[in-house]
């Protein structure tokens, strides 16, 4: 049963990592958008970093 749990576990955490690095991504570009407002860059800036160290927290997890 454990070997079942660990596995959904592994999975979630793989998913999730994934998702955070997609979305990371996605604000990179924005950050790097000379056409978006200087709010917007700054804002997609922060959430990039933050997905980042959501990506590093679910790879660790695996």
């Amino acid at each position: 049963m454990d070997a079942i749990k660990n596995a959904a576990t592994s999975a979630s955490e793989t998913i999730q990592q994934g998702v955070s690095g997609t979305s990371k991504e996605a604000n990179k570009q924005v950050a790097k958008d000379s056409d978006a407002s200087l709010t917007d860059r700054a804002t997609a800036g922060k959430d990039a970093l933050s997905d980042k160290a959501s990506e590093e927290k679910h790879a660790a997890k695996k």
